[in-house]
């Protein structure tokens, strides 16, 4: 495990943004897996403005970790965000964007969305595999869509799921343990305070750490990068 600590949200933005144009250069074609949240947006901006030049985009193919059962114009839905943020801005064609469907019926989603998967990825260790896995992480120590009350799906033998989130109930299609941890490289992206304490948690193995789904983001290649700015690692430091 790696843990990359910067000052600020911007920082992390941008040291992320650095190394993913390495993990881009070093690939004919890069498939990466999204994450919804306030943290990608940041990151998202910065590739924008200050990356577009120094990325083959017609080199990578875009994928999502979990999508809100959403449509794809809603304020909520993660693929908006990131076309409104990064792809409409570097000009991405279509065709590198593989979004999932959070207008559809999510079981029928969650089946279509598999098949996207057995198409389009290399596969590794008879699994689909991802080059870059970009993972958030909830108050609740959630990721991609995988809530602590749902921790059979992180297990599930399938490749995507139905989730739910525990409060509102929303439905939710979500990437499985299996197909994240078959990633060739697992990056978690995490800012602020609030999730100082499940950070520590985690990285640390302390406290309630295996009542969180995050926990178990263990790739089996062995690399995973913890992106964190100084309000998210602020206990870690202090550890």
């Amino acid at each position: 495990m790696e843990v990359n600590i910067s000052g600020s949200k911007r920082d992390a933005a941008r040291t992320f943004s650095e190394y993913l144009v390495n993990v881009v250069s070093k690939n004919e074609t890069t498939h990466i897996a999204l994450s919804g949240g306030s943290t990608p947006k940041e990151v998202f901006k910065e590739l924008a403005l200050n990356f577009k030049d120094a990325i083959d985009w017609s080199t990578v193919q875009f994928y999502w970790g979990d999508e809100r059962c959403v449509p794809p114009d809603d304020g909520e839905s993660n693929y908006k965000m990131a076309d409104e943020y990064l792809f409409s801005k570097v000009g991405l064609s279509r065709a590198n964007i593989h979004r999932i469907y959070g207008e559809n019926d999510p079981v029928v989603e969650a089946k279509r969305y598999s098949e996207i998967l057995k198409k389009r990825l290399p596969y590794y260790r008879e699994l689909p595999q991802f080059d870059l896995v970009i993972l958030g992480l909830g108050d609740d120590g959630h990721t991609a869509s995988i809530f602590p009350h749902q921790m059979k799906l992180f297990n599930s033998k399938k490749y995507c799921e139905v989730a739910e989130h525990p409060e509102t109930g929303q439905k939710r299609v979500t990437l499985t343990g299996q197909i994240i941890n078959n990633a060739s490289e697992v990056a978690f992206l995490v800012t602020g305070t609030s999730k100082a304490q499940k950070v520590f948690e985690i990285i640390e193995m302390q406290g309630n750490y295996e009542r969180y789904p995050a926990s178990f983001v263990l790739p089996r290649s062995g690399k995973l990068i913890w992106f964190l700015d100084a309000d998210a690692a602020g206990i870690l430091r202090r550890s």
